[in-house]
């Protein structure tokens, strides 16, 4: 791929249009604004190599083109010590996960190893005082409810901003 380099790539699940904008807003209000180059999202992988390219973007095409739109919750919130991020539950997302983690074993980082934590960080990076005062100030306001991820995404990394190399669409009718 053209001006790839060995940026590794990042795989994100893609949250619905409504959610997405409201915890971008959440985001923008409380991250800290020198760090914050980005838009709410769900990571699912912090770095596959930039070799896999090709391969993700076939991969994940057949994925998309196999599952519908997974079924999620929004838990409430989730301290990070540092910061604050909206839980998310989702098994039919982490076995979705699972399988594809599976497709690029051997070629995970460790951190990538591991079953992540579905959520949403919208504060990171602040003083364990700054990030109970948020946490008190939004109790009650994440309201539980459910939801369906839209599909996935793949993007480089570039030291702060990603660069967004292809959305999927969940197209099919299976499930994780």
């Amino acid at each position: 791929m053209s001006g790839a380099g060995d940026a590794p790539l990042i795989a994100t699940a893609l949250l619905p249009r409504d959610l997405q904008a409201r915890f971008t807003a959440l985001r923008t209000e409380h991250f800290p604004p020198e760090r914050n180059y980005l838009e709410a999202h769900v990571t699912l992988f912090h770095a596959l190599p930039a070799m896999c390219e090709g391969e993700a973007l076939t991969y994940l095409k057949r994925v998309a083109g196999e599952f519908a739109p997974v079924d999620a919750w929004v838990e409430g919130l989730m301290p990070l010590g540092g910061g604050t991020a909206i839980k998310l539950s989702s098994p039919d997302m982490l076995a979705l996960r699972e399988m594809i983690a599976d497709h690029f074993r051997g070629m995970l980082t460790q951190q990538d190893q591991h079953r992540p934590r579905l959520h949403v960080t919208i504060q990171n990076k602040v003083s364990g005082k700054e990030a109970k005062a948020l946490q008190a100030a939004l109790a009650g306001t994440i309201d539980p409810h459910p939801f369906s991820f839209r599909g996935l995404a793949l993007h480089r990394y570039r030291g702060g901003p990603w660069e967004m190399i292809k959305e999927f669409a969940f197209r099919g009718r299976g499930t994780a």
